[in-house]
């Protein structure tokens, strides 16, 4: 069964607690999209949120860093309560180090790779790592349409888990709705991150449901 991962980018900041409350029963984890105005254009939020959330909900937390420089905050984000943290190909100089860092802290590792990344470039490394992180937007904003390449560059990503890494979750971050879902499981999806699907929806938890369903029938 496919793996739900509502992103809270698309929740009501202001009543963020009563819009994790709709959705912790029904979701697998909880996305958290942080953002720098740097590596992205938009700004979200940081550490001291995190850390809120973890104190609050037993959820675990699948953290997005799109940021600079994430080696320097990947102690940071673990310690606050981060379960999964995610650094994109793109800002890693060092990516092997970035993984085994995250993984010492006693997280999972992933990667993300932008819409415009070659999967293959994983090739080398994609043997320690937990899950890769396919973006089917351009990163920075919720509510984008879905590239639907994507689909392609899953079912490639697929094959390398099948030849190197068997237990490798393969999660997809864009578009995520009631129309792609089933797409996208398909082609080889593990693990989905939702936002507007769920949060925008006026029952966010039946909505969790609804995707899960679509990927069941």
């Amino acid at each position: 069964m496919i793996k739900i991962s509502p992103s809270i980018l698309s929740a009501d900041f202001v009543n963020l607690e009563k819009g994790i409350v709709a959705i912790e029963k029904e979701a697998d984890m909880l996305h958290i999209d942080v953002m720098d105005g740097h590596f992205v254009p938009n700004i979200t939020i940081g550490i001291p949120v995190v850390k809120a959330i973890r104190e609050r909900f037993d959820l675990p937390l699948d953290v997005h860093l799109m940021i600079e420089e994430p080696d320097r905050y990947i102690n940071d984000f673990i310690e606050a309560g981060a379960d999964i943290l995610a650094v994109h190909y793109e800002a890693c100089v060092h990516l092997n180090r970035s993984i085994a860092a995250i993984k010492e802290k006693g997280a999972k590792a992933f990667v993300t790779l932008n819409p415009h990344t070659p999967v293959f470039l994983l090739k080398d490394i994609i043997e320690y790592l937990d899950g890769v992180l396919i973006m089917s937007v351009n990163p920075g904003f919720g509510g984008q349409k879905f590239i639907h390449n994507s689909i392609n560059r899953i079912k490639e990503l697929k094959e390398m888990k099948n030849n190197f890494n068997p237990n490798l979750e393969i999660s997809i971050d864009g578009g995520v709705n009631r129309t792609t879902i089933k797409s996208v499981y398909d082609a080889g999806v593990t693990m989905a991150v939702a936002g507007s699907a769920v949060f925008k929806n006026d029952d966010p938890a039946e909505a969790v449901r609804e995707l899960k369903g679509l990927c069941d029938e």
